[in-house]
């Protein structure tokens, strides 16, 4: 293309900028012209520039005040990145911004070129996905639409997919892989990495073996950072990160044969780690979503820490007990038995696709009840009940939540001695808002009596909780 190989270009500073065909307002307008846009300059009469725009391969004249004449020659290319330094950090010029980069890494030798200007450039282009996933009505989502494509022009590519009924667009990384591959800060390394390794930029479409292999990648990346070189809030973003990629690699090594206890065991400790290493005293307020993002995603997984484990000694032998056997291919059925009734004769049976976390199971003092964790997503994970009625043994499935939430889980958290009660702590992302209750639950119906956000302010709660649930969980972050 001709444009790349001009020594002064004009960038284009108004969104909305008219290209006309005569240099007078009241000439027939070209085209619409966006911030960002660049163009040759052929020629200059009176208040407009005569110039030549290569992207929509069209000729005509634009007012001098609504672009700034860039040079591209090497010794400008301090004055471009003073630009892009500028522009990185602020809202709604991203498409300028990207612009003065572009410009910048036209201009500037190859040997001066490092890891900040990608770093600037990511950010950006991050930025403007984030603000056309939120999307807006009207001229403004008409220009946010319009800074999209003028990125792709320059090379930024977007991912587009639906996920929970809503459009999500995602920045690619390419920019941020060249900070990792050339001369970066340390900061810069880590930025990079928190923006390759985002939860919500994983496809929903991936196969469950491209899912695995791509979150074996984030945690390798993550990894490589060094967190002793960081500052705090840096480092407890790295860390919240950790806990949930390792938290979902432990529910994905309990479903390929090729992963014994011992890893899966060590995948959900690496995400209980990383999440108890956070330095609270560090934590800002805006980190205080993704905080509680990693904690229901540990949440979900941290009975994998317990993967193979027999259930946990008591004082006196439980009346009841699971045992699990193969069902249909990639089925797992649980098998409710006692001293009276074997696997071959359970008093009850139910099979799952999902995950069944053995070592959770508990049972009532009466032996007319006990529930056990399984988890069908890694995400995700439910409390099955198995209780006793006048009719045999049934199994009813408490789920984290019956509206129309992204992530979280449910558990037991005790039993209310001499009572059709029992106790459940939730942790569930709706709509984008996290919800953290303790519950008192039927045991009957299962639906909710009273709730509580903490479990001191729910006296059943505070007085029955049980001692296993309150060491393990990490609802009592």
């Amino acid at each position: 293309m001709l444009a790349t190989t001009l020594a002064v270009i004009a960038i284009v500073t108004q969104d909305q900028s008219a290209l006309r065909a005569a240099p007078k307002d009241s000439a027939a307008q070209q085209a619409v012209l966006w911030q960002g846009d660049s163009l040759e300059i052929r020629g200059e009469k009176g208040d407009f520039l005569q110039v030549y725009d290569h992207r929509r391969e069209r000729a005509g004249y634009i007012r001098a005040t609504q672009v700034r004449v860039q040079s591209l020659k090497p010794e400008a290319a301090s004055e471009l990145l003073a630009v892009v330094r500028f522009l990185k950090d602020a809202p709604g010029s991203e498409a300028l911004g990207i612009s003065y980069a572009a410009a910048y890494l036209r201009a500037a030798p190859a040997e001066a070129i490092d890891g900040e200007v990608f770093d600037a450039l990511g950010g950006m282009a991050e930025r403007l996905a984030r603000r056309a996933t939120a999307g807006r009505q009207g001229k403004a989502g008409e220009a946010l639409a319009a800074h999209v494509e003028l990125a792709a022009h320059y090379g930024i590519a977007m991912q587009q997919f639906e996920r929970n009924g809503q459009v999500q667009l995602c920045y690619d990384g390419e920019a941020q892989r060249r900070v990792l591959a050339l001369r970066s800060t340390d900061i810069q390394k880590a930025l990079a990495v928190l923006a390759l390794t985002k939860h919500e930029c994983v496809s929903p479409q991936l196969t469950p073996s491209e899912r695995f292999a791509l979150d074996n990648w984030r945690a390798d990346v993550l990894d490589r950072v060094d967190t002793a070189r960081l500052p705090e809030v840096l480092k407890n973003r790295i860390q919240l990160r950790r806990a949930g990629v390792w938290a979902s690699l432990a529910w994905q090594r309990s479903r390929r044969a090729e992963f014994g206890e011992a890893a899966i065991r060590e995948a959900a400790n690496r995400a209980i780690d990383a999440l108890a290493a956070i330095n609270k005293n560090e934590l800002m307020e805006s980190d205080a979503a993704i905080y509680s993002d990693a904690a229901i995603r540990v949440g979900a997984s941290r009975w994998a820490a317990q993967a193979g484990m027999p259930l946990a000694p008591q004082k006196k032998p439980a009346k009841l007990s699971v045992q699990l056997s193969v069902g249909q291919p990639g089925e797992t059925c649980i098998h409710l038995v006692d001293a009276k009734h074997d696997v071959k004769a359970p008093l009850a049976t139910r099979c799952t696709y999902g995950t069944v976390w053995a070592a959770s199971a508990a049972a009532n003092a009466q032996g007319s009840a006990l529930t056990v964790a399984v988890q069908p997503l890694d995400t995700w994970r439910e409390m099955w009940v198995f209780r006793q009625t006048a009719t045999g043994w049934v199994a009813d499935v408490a789920p984290p939540a019956t509206e129309n939430t992204d992530i979280g889980y449910v558990e037991f958290a005790g039993w209310v001695p001499g009572s059709a009660e029992m106790l459940a702590a939730r942790e569930t992302r709706t709509a984008g808002a996290y919800r953290q209750s303790f519950e008192l639950l039927s045991l009957q119906t299962l639906e909710t009596k009273r709730k509580a956000d903490k479990p001191e302010n729910l006296s059943a709660f505070y007085r029955w909780q049980d001692a296993a649930w309150k060491g393990g969980t990490v609802a009592l972050r």
